[in-house]
């Protein structure tokens, strides 16, 4: 049989035996909005426990409205015309409104990579589009400390904005438990010094720092409490399909609708698996998730519930960008010298991580459960032996490898990657 795996801009064919017993995991299908930009309108119209927008709007100065960084598949071409027409027609200028990238550490999204981002020349040209710079000292204003002692600062021009919008997708997250609402905020326009206090191993390590867990999970408390030091924020929330199309839009009070988005997308991102499978094949979700290696590691982490003891994990992932971050390559560095217990080691006690050490800390976790196997076209020979995990020249070969070892013919599939997490449930 054959499988489609997401890889790139589009998909990347896996042929497997016909007498292989294979389990396709993924999304039960979902009932897309007939109408996005009516459902949109309607949502800025009644939010979730907030006053409509264009009330809002008639009394603001000035608005900022963030949006995620290129990584994300987040439809702003949908999104962000109808925002500034209702900011426009209650009487704000464009020169009072802001579009903001919220990058985090990541890098600027500039030239014809924010024009895809944002999705609509006439926003380009109406409003200012910015993208938010972590290190850049003088960008941010200081809100003070969270109770477990994170220094909070964030960026000026979402501070000092009365009207702050966040556009977030609401999709699982490895460590935040969901992404969207408070996480475009924080870590989104946060200072490298906030980014690097609630990345480091204390929060890292924590169990509840996992996919689709928000309950006890000590950096979604952070990011709450960050929210509540800010003053509060509104959020357009966002759910899509494996084909990112729209299947939930609404529009409210940070918290309040995130956590309803969040329940929507529950029945859909979790599938409750009954076995575990020594050999599981699984991708970074395509463009614009598997960009960079950097990213390929959500993938891996996303499928290992079901990956048995010491099975074999196989991910695609096209790496059209390569490693990621000079940083992110630093700490793979360290991790091909000092291995997984001498990185660790190096980890406890930082009051601050290094930028990016913490994916690999979060790629031990699969590595520590079993082998992990990457089939990329897009690493160079230079960077191929910094991944810390076994290259293949096919998936194909990887499998049947596994199989092999294992003489188990049962194999699970993920297509979507991080998108879809499968969750290991005895009798489920």
């Amino acid at each position: 049989m054959e499988v489609r795996m997401n890889y790139g801009r589009g998909t990347r064919v896996v042929s497997l035996p016909e007498d292989w017993e294979v389990s396709l995991i993924a999304k039960r299908p979902m009932a897309l909005l007939e109408d996005p930009v009516r459902s949109l309108r309607e949502a800025l119209a009644a939010p979730v426990a907030a006053p409509p927008l264009a009330l809002a709007a008639r009394e603001a100065r000035a608005c900022c409205i963030l949006i995620c960084d290129i990584t994300r598949p987040v439809p702003n071409g949908l999104i962000l015309p109808e925002l500034l027409r209702t900011l426009l027609a209650a009487g704000m200028s464009p020169e009072a409104i802001t579009i903001l990238v919220a990058t985090g550490l990541h890098r600027p999204n500039l030239g014809a990579e924010l024009e895809e981002l944002v999705g609509d020349p006439w926003v380009m040209s109406t409003v200012r589009v910015e993208n938010h710079y972590a290190r850049d000292e003088d960008a941010h204003v200081a809100l003070g400390r969270t109770k477990r002692g994170t220094e909070v600062l964030l960026d000026r021009r979402f501070v000092q904005a009365d009207l702050r919008i966040a556009i977030g997708l609401v999709e699982p997250h490895f460590m935040a438990g969901y992404s969207g609402g408070r996480k475009v905020i924080a870590p989104g326009v946060a200072h490298a010094r906030t980014i690097t206090t609630f990345h480091t191993s204390k929060f890292n390590s924590h169990p509840n720092s996992a996919n689709c867990v928000l309950q006890g999970n000590p950096l979604h408390e952070e990011q709450l409490e960050i929210v509540g030091m800010l003053g509060g924020a509104l959020a357009v929330n966002v759910v899509i399909d494996e084909h990112r199309r729209p299947a939930f839009l609404n529009f409210g009070e940070v918290v309040a609708s995130h956590l309803q988005a969040v329940d929507f997308i529950r029945g859909y991102a979790e599938v409750p698996v009954a076995e575990q499978f020594h050999t599981v094949l699984t991708s970074a979700a395509g463009y614009p998730l598997d960009k960079t290696y950097y990213q390929t590691v959500k993938g891996m982490v996303g499928a290992m519930d079901i990956l048995a003891p010491g099975g074999d994990l196989v991910i695609v992932s096209e790496c059209s960008e390569g490693m990621g971050s000079k940083e992110y390559k630093e700490a793979q560095v360290r991790l091909r010298e000092q291995g997984p217990q001498g990185f660790m080691a190096g980890l406890q006690g930082k009051s601050h991580a290094a930028v990016d050490e913490w994916q690999t800390e979060m790629q031990l976790k699969p590595m520590s459960r079993g082998q992990v196997h990457l089939f990329t076209e897009g690493l160079k020979d230079g960077t191929r032996d910094l991944t810390g995990v076994n290259l293949v020249a096919s998936p194909e070969s990887a499998l049947r490898a596994s199989v092999a070892r294992s003489g188990i013919k049962r194999v699970a599939v993920i297509p979507e990657g991080p998108y879809v997490v499968p969750v290991y449930r005895p009798g489920s």
